[in-house]
């Protein structure tokens, strides 16, 4: 591994794991890349880079925050060969694969190739002839006073469902615990390919969900009945469109890959980070004497 590039957080401090990589890159005649915007306030080692050539410059990119910035680090990762190694700083995430400390052993064992990577789906959607990517989620957002979100799902090229709603998400694996979990869809392992259709606060008659193909060509009409809608890409806004629009999708499997050092696996950081062994707490039974008859309360 001779380049390793750094994605930071924008707020939370990472001196400490940004010196913890430099000074592993010294020890093993290894460069660091940083974008430029990113570095210029920790004034360390790194080299800068524009962020649009971080991706095909890097062996390996350290993403250093949360999900969010995991997210920001994966479409600067989208089309390139390096995996994306998550360090957490703070709250634990779905994403991050390892701590602050742990981050030197980490190194040493991708330098080793002693790690897997998970291959991560993302969803491209076509919004008035701009194409913008999303590895969690592409959602189609009421806008306050204008109405609710009145979208019809196109399979191949025809109708198949309409939703009324406050919004309609559109998932990857990867986004299944995030927008989508909250209005209700279900938890998918990211090794699964497939898109999530999730209505958020349905008014229709058909609430439910979809469950459907990369293979399927996905379109969403925004119905004459709907309001102003935003859509959002990753949780962010991304532009706004009025009914007659229609956002066109293309998901990409493989399009990023997460670094994997056998730590832990997807389904116990979802179970850590939703609760899930609590979420249900069941009574014990009562307690019966061998004559069988029910001990009083």
């Amino acid at each position: 591994m001779h380049t390793v590039g750094i994605v930071l957080h924008p707020l939370r401090d990472s001196s400490e794991a940004v010196t913890a990589i430099v000074d592993w890159a010294a020890g093993r005649g290894a460069q660091v890349l940083g974008v430029e915007e990113e570095i210029r306030r920790l004034g360390c080692a790194a080299l800068p880079v524009p962020a649009a050539e971080l991706g095909g410059r890097s062996d390996l990119i350290v993403s250093l925050g949360g999900d969010g910035t995991m997210l920001r680090a994966m479409r600067l990762a989208d089309g390139g060969h390096a995996p994306v190694l998550g360090v957490n700083l703070g709250r634990l995430g779905f994403l991050a694969e390892v701590d602050v400390p742990d981050l030197p052993d980490a190194l040493s064992a991708i330098d080793q190739h002693l790690y897997t990577v998970e291959p991560r789906l993302a969803v491209d959607a076509e919004v008035h002839g701009e194409t913008v990517t999303a590895f969690n989620d592409v959602a189609v957002v009421r806008v306050p006073g204008h109405g609710i979100a009145a979208v019809s799902l196109l399979v191949g090229g025809r109708p198949f469902v309409s939703y009324a709603a406050d919004a309609v998400v559109v998932a990857t694996p990867t986004g299944s615990t995030a927008y989508s979990f909250s209005a209700g869809g279900p938890i998918v392992s990211p090794s699964v390919e497939a898109l999530l259709v999730t209505p958020a606060a349905p008014h229709s008659a058909f609430n439910r969900g979809l469950v459907l193909s990369v293979q399927d060509a996905l379109a969403l009409d925004v119905l004459p009945t709907s309001g102003r809608l935003a859509v959002e890409v990753d949780g962010r806004v991304s532009g706004y469109v009025e009914p007659g629009a229609c956002v066109i999708l293309h998901p990409r499997p493989a399009a990023a890959h997460v670094v994997r050092l056998g730590r832990t696996t997807f389904y116990e950081r979802a179970q850590r980070k939703l609760r899930l062994m609590g979420s249900a707490e069941v009574e014990p039974a009562p307690a019966r004497p061998r004559d069988g008859r029910s001990t009083p309360s």
